[in-house]
């Protein structure tokens, strides 16, 4: 398979999964977050699917697409480590979806990366909240999920948090 047709079935996957858990979470109050702004692709589509939430943004540096930027006060800019203990201070196990798309080419530091990100994560969602992420995670109290009919087993990761 080309890098091409890994990108657009990695994108359908993430789209598939975050529809679904949208459609979990929409009548549920508390926060969205997006961790990993990139272009703004992701951030736009949760916009789209839950209006009536908050959504919430990690990025190291923003370089999204101008119409796809969160404005200032939805926005924790810097590494992820050091805004994410902030981030537990104002929305200390409040956030009902999490979506995370971390993550470099390097598989050793992805699995470094996880090991840090899921209690990370952890400490940000709700009790009953699911987590979309691009690699595996190991949190005590979560429960994998089956994916979506359409999204290979493996491609994406969803989560629920025990209630």
């Amino acid at each position: 398979m080309s890098r091409l047709d890994s990108f657009i079935r990695r994108m359908q996957a993430q789209r598939d999964c975050l529809n679904w858990a949208a459609a979990q979470v929409r009548t549920v109050r508390g926060p969205v977050l997006e961790v990993g702004l990139g272009n703004g692709r992701t951030y736009d589509h949760l916009r789209y699917l839950l209006p009536d939430h908050d959504i919430y943004v990690f990025e190291r540096e923003v370089h999204a697409h101008p119409d796809c930027v969160p404005p200032d006060d939805h926005l924790f800019l810097g590494d992820v480590h050091e805004t994410f203990p902030r981030a537990a201070a104002a929305l200390a196990h409040r956030a009902v979806l999490i979506h995370s798309d971390l993550g470099t080419g390097d598989h050793a530091a992805n699995m470094a990366l996880g090991g840090w990100l899921g209690p990370a994560l952890d400490s940000l969602l709700a009790p009953g909240g699911y987590v979309i992420v691009n690699q595996p995670l190991d949190v005590p109290r979560w429960t994998r999920l089956p994916e979506p009919d359409r999204v290979r087993r493996d491609r994406y990761f969803i989560y629920r948090a025990a209630e």
